[in-house]
């Protein structure tokens, strides 16, 4: 089993910047691919960006891309997303996953454990 805690939603204005954290237990991550996925009120979950862990290859969904960027670190056992230039649309609960398997997965149906997810905030 692998326990994923993410942190660092809240409430920033247009053009600010956050940061969120994925903290995994459990488990080490070193066999897993990582996302990070958002859903907003009335809409289905979206893949937002991918790492795979053992490699470092990344994949961010073109709505992010030059804005988000997603990293690991081995040894904290923990994935981050960096969220810059924020607009209101990027409002969303956003969610940490992992899948077995040392590919980037872009499909939700593929990620094995969820994290409970935390809410961002786009105020214009």
């Amino acid at each position: 089993q692998v326990q994923l805690v993410e942190s660092g939603g809240g409430l920033v204005q247009a053009g600010g910047s956050l940061t969120l954290s994925c903290a995994a237990s459990g488990r080490p991550l070193s066999a897993y691919a990582m996302g990070w996925f958002r859903q907003a009120p009335g809409k289905e979950r979206d893949i937002v960006a991918a790492i795979n862990w053992s490699r470092g290859g990344t994949y961010h969904a073109d709505s992010v891309k030059g804005r988000f960027t997603i990293s690991r670190d081995n040894a904290e056992n923990t994935v981050y997303l960096q969220m810059n230039s924020l607009k209101p649309e990027d409002t969303a609960v956003y969610y940490c996953a992992a899948a077995y398997g040392y590919t980037l997965y872009l499909d939700s149906n593929e990620y094995d454990y969820w994290g409970r997810g935390t809410q961002v905030t786009v105020s214009s």
